[in-house]
């Protein structure tokens, strides 16, 4: 069955490829982008391209009005929207900080909470949220960007334990080093250097992410809520 999907960030890498598994697999999508032009794979599929920044409430609420007229309320919610700014904690401005914490984890909780509402009355719900590895090993240089990851596995799993009970379901989805155009800027010896801590001696491939949030948001994933799920070739096992 159709389902409306609406997926935060979805303009490229990880986000792109959670739009268009869940468009190819027949769904609805919408996704969204703070700035640029939509990306021609999404018109390919079918999606919903809508403006937000999620850091502020009012674009969200109206994304979300754009979203229901054209596809009804949102039914599954992937909340992938993120920025970093790196730098080392000594020369870190709180702007860098506060900034990332704002987008990844304030910006997730607006886009969740805006989803429960139509959620609880329907009494079913899908939500994604993408952490990242570095939330639960921590970086140096990305103590605002892991602070912000590692808070939404506290927040998803509250929000599992509080919606539960109303056929919701809230997990995490954890990527390690992935193959996009960001990391296809860094030079062979970084690239060698984090590939080196991988078991699986790889980067994912973000279809390989999107292949696991879609299966967070399926049926066969019915009694899963509360989960972290790693991405990561067995980089943060045991974490």
């Amino acid at each position: 069955m159709s389902r409306s999907v609406l997926v935060t960030g979805g303009n490229r890498g990880i986000g792109l490829a959670v739009a268009g598994a869940f468009a190819q697999a027949g769904d609805r999508v919408a996704l969204t982008l703070r700035s640029g032009e939509p990306p021609r794979t999404a018109a390919r599929l079918g999606c919903l391209a809508v403006r937000c920044d999620v850091t502020d409430a009012e674009q969200v609420e109206r994304a979300y009005k754009e979203v229901e007229a054209a596809h009804g309320p949102v039914e599954v919610l992937v909340a992938n929207a993120g920025i970093t700014r790196d730098r080392l904690v000594l020369r870190m401005a709180e702007k860098d900080f506060t900034d990332v914490l704002d987008t990844n984890l304030t910006g997730v909780f607006r886009v969740v909470k805006r989803a429960v509402e139509e959620m609880v009355d329907a009494r079913w719900g899908r939500i994604v949220v993408i952490s990242s590895a570095v939330g639960l090993l921590g970086a140096a240089g990305q103590a605002n960007y892991a602070a912000s990851k590692a808070g939404l596995v506290g927040f998803a799993r509250s929000v599992a334990r509080e919606l539960g009970p109303r056929g919701i379901t809230c997990n995490v989805v954890a990527p390690g080093f992935v193959e996009t155009d960001m990391t296809a800027e860094l030079h062979d010896r970084q690239r060698s250097a984090m590939l080196g801590k991988v078991p699986l001696g790889r980067g994912a491939q973000a279809d390989e992410v999107a292949a696991a949030v879609r299966f967070l948001a399926s049926e066969d994933a019915a009694y899963i809520t509360g989960a972290v799920l790693p991405v990561d070739g067995g980089l943060g096992m045991g974490h």
